[in-house]
């Protein structure tokens, strides 16, 4: 048998990795626990049909390592950790799958503290609830994406102060891809802030309500990285800035909601040779997982959007670094969350 863990490019060090099955519930789990120096490890759990075993395997690594960097940065007291279970989220959901994956939390001791992520949901997280208490995003007071859209919102304002020298969106132009529960309710405050929206989506009817609600103009998935827009939104899944899309954004800053949207890290050094600002997606889509923090370790609610509300400092800071040192803002993102968790 090939091992594919240690030696897949994604590893970088991960504490652990935990396959996870049981048979009659079907359950068919990959839990990573990146980095723990800070505190258990917390992320959320994704459900998605996976072409394969290594490719679930690829993107819990990606992504739980993008947790500790991005638990970090946020200056929250957890590391970084992730879980998928390969299914199909629209078909394969059964209670049982859920408290099967609960069970499995439990026997890590609490190492690892899951939430929602693409394709769960509060509801979900409740019945992965009944089996352990290492979750987190629960009940009506569960949803995280209004909070990481606040996040975005306030990292997009840091970024056309710094890269177009203005305050307000009236008159801006954004390319927006994927309306999700986080895209939308982004697309909501930009709208609401001036901003003219070009959107795109495989959800025909999250087109029309943009349409109808928001006067967002409408085109093809493909289509989005050729519109002429002051700022690109990516919100869908990553690794949506490669060698192809970037030659074709005409947009001036980068400021979405994805995961891992540098398709290898060498984009973030393209993007600032095309002159194109990118705020870190780690550091700008951290406001759901400061809302679950807060939640899961019961810390008065009070200060909550005032700490999300300090990503847009967070990031004025990564953009002032980078140019002073003439680094990606990846790079200077990284230096920043590497200096807290690994020291």
């Amino acid at each position: 048998m090939t091992a594919f863990v240690f030696n897949e490019i994604n590893f970088d060090n991960h504490e652990q990795v935990v396959f996870a099955s049981e048979e009659k519930s079907g359950l068919k789990a990959i839990i990573a626990v990146h980095n723990t120096h800070l505190g258990p490890a917390m992320g959320g759990c994704r459900m998605w049909n996976y072409a394969s075993e290594a490719e679930a395997v690829r993107d819990v690594l990606r992504l739980s390592r993008g947790m500790t960097y991005k638990n970090a940065v946020a200056g929250l007291p957890i590391g970084g950790g992730k879980s998928v279970i390969i299914g199909n989220p629209k078909t394969d959901k059964t209670p049982a799958l859920f408290e099967a994956l609960g069970e499995a939390l439990e026997r890590l001791g609490g190492r690892y503290v899951t939430a929602e992520d693409v394709g769960t949901s509060p509801a979900d997280m409740a019945n992965v609830a009944s089996k352990t208490k290492y979750v987190a995003g629960l009940g009506d007071r569960g949803d995280p994406s209004p909070f990481t859209a606040l996040g975005c919102f306030v990292g997009a304002q840091a970024a056309i102060r710094h890269q177009l020298k203005r305050d307000s969106f009236d008159g801006l132009t954004v390319a927006l891809q994927g309306l999700g529960h986080v895209g939308y309710d982004y697309a909501r405050r930009l709208h609401a802030a001036g901003a003219k929206l070009v959107v795109a989506d495989i959800d025909q009817a999250a087109l029309q309500r943009a349409q109808d609600e928001l006067g967002a103009e409408v085109v093809g998935i493909d289509a989005i990285y050729d519109v002429q827009a002051d700022i690109y939104a990516p919100c869908a899944l990553g690794a949506t800035l490669n060698p192809d899309t970037l030659s074709r954004l005409k947009a001036k800053i980068v400021a979405g909601a994805a995961n891992n949207q540098l398709a290898t890290a060498d984009i973030g050094e393209a993007c600032r040779q095309k002159g194109i600002l990118y705020a870190p997606d780690f550091v700008i889509n951290a406001g759901g997982i400061i809302k679950v923090c807060y939640e899961y370790l019961n810390t008065p609610e009070d200060g909550m959007e005032a700490h999300v509300r300090r990503i847009g400092d967070t990031l004025a800071e990564v953009f002032t670094r980078a140019d002073a040192e003439g680094l990606p803002t990846s790079v200077v993102a990284d230096r920043i969350a590497e200096a807290k968790f690994k020291n």
